[in-house]
């Protein structure tokens, strides 16, 4: 079972901010001519030049974001931070990744690479699953067109040495596999097609920081859904209508105050009505004076809170159903 803090949930399913591409694309060609009209003994007449064409080379640029935090305890093994890695320059380009854990500053200890430490996230689950393609450096290299991101999972195990309310950092790098350097490096010929390439406002390479956070007490989410189609099958197709399940499980001690369930409705579906429980008691979809809620924004959630919780509290499931657009 991933063991997640229960924030991450909300930051997990939900889509990460866009990023826009530096600008058209490399190998575009820009074309001016111009002309010039008069009139010569009454008749028009128009002078048109030369056609001049330049051609837009590429940038190399990328940023790396993180969902968000990791809720660990001393000596768990295989924990998990989502990354997504995007490829901000105009053109095609190929990213060498690297992972860092020691030897950072602003925390109090130093997370273990695992012997496999990155994964590309190929079942978009937001965690490490039998599906998932090990990253090797230098053969499967992530390729991604201007716009394009691939999620990477990096795992590192906990020292059991680790004390409760500390942190440990760990770092995903994103380097163009062209060329990095300060912006505006010249990389002649590198590009696309054997177009110029530039280092773009990240120099090539991006990195960013995830965080493991000791707490005595830990929160776990396990999501199961049932599909059931309108045909009394299990067929997903428009009108099928999706049964999710989400269980919540403490373990270890101490105090989880204020604790908030939060689930995105999934794209191409529409929340049905009246079906949110806790627990088997149904909630109703209004801010009202009960615990849940459909959150009925431009990306629509449900909501509901679990209020505090303890290695005591007893498992919390959650329940909500879509149908497929």
């Amino acid at each position: 079972m991933v063991r997640i803090a229960l924030f991450m949930l909300l930051l997990a399913l939900c889509a990460a901010s866009a990023v826009q591409a530096a600008g058209t694309a490399a190998g575009t060609n820009i074309q001016s001519a111009a002309q010039v009209s008069y009139s010569f003994g009454g008749t028009s007449q128009t002078a048109t030049s030369n056609t001049v064409t330049v051609t837009v080379v590429e940038i190399l640029d990328a940023v790396v974001t993180v969902a968000g935090n990791a809720s660990v305890a001393p000596g768990d093994t295989q924990q998990e931070l989502v990354f997504t890695v995007t490829n901000t320059g105009n053109g095609t380009e190929a990213f060498h990744l690297a992972a860092l854990s020691a030897g950072l500053t602003g925390d109090q200890f130093d997370p273990v690479l695992a012997t496999n430490p990155l994964w590309f996230d190929t079942d978009n689950s937001n965690d490490l699953s039998a599906a998932d393609t090990i990253y090797v450096p230098g053969s499967n290299d992530p390729v991604l067109a201007a716009d394009a991101s691939v999620r990477v999972i990096l795992v590192n195990d906990i020292p059991a040495s680790a004390a409760d309310g500390q942190r440990g950092r760990s770092q995903l790098t994103a380097t163009s596999r062209t060329g990095a350097g300060a912006p505006g490096t010249l990389f002649a010929g590198q590009g696309d097609g054997g177009l110029d390439a530039l280092a773009g406002t990240s120099g090539g390479s991006a990195a960013q920081v995830g965080e493991y956070i000791v707490a005595g007490l830990q929160l776990a989410a396990v999501k199961s859904q049932v599909v059931v189609d309108p045909f009394g099958g299990a067929r997903v197709v428009p009108g099928a209508r999706i049964n999710y399940q989400v269980v919540v499980t403490t373990t270890g001690s101490g105090l989880a105050a204020g604790a908030v369930f939060s689930d995105a409705i999934p794209a191409n579906t529409t929340y049905v009505a009246g079906t949110l429980r806790l627990n088997g008691t149904p909630l109703s979809d209004d801010a009202d004076g009960d615990a849940g809620e459909l959150v009925a924004t431009a990306a629509p959630q449900v909501r509901i809170q679990l209020g505090d919780l303890t290695a005591a509290s007893a498992p919390q499931t959650l329940e909500f159903a879509v149908t497929i657009n």
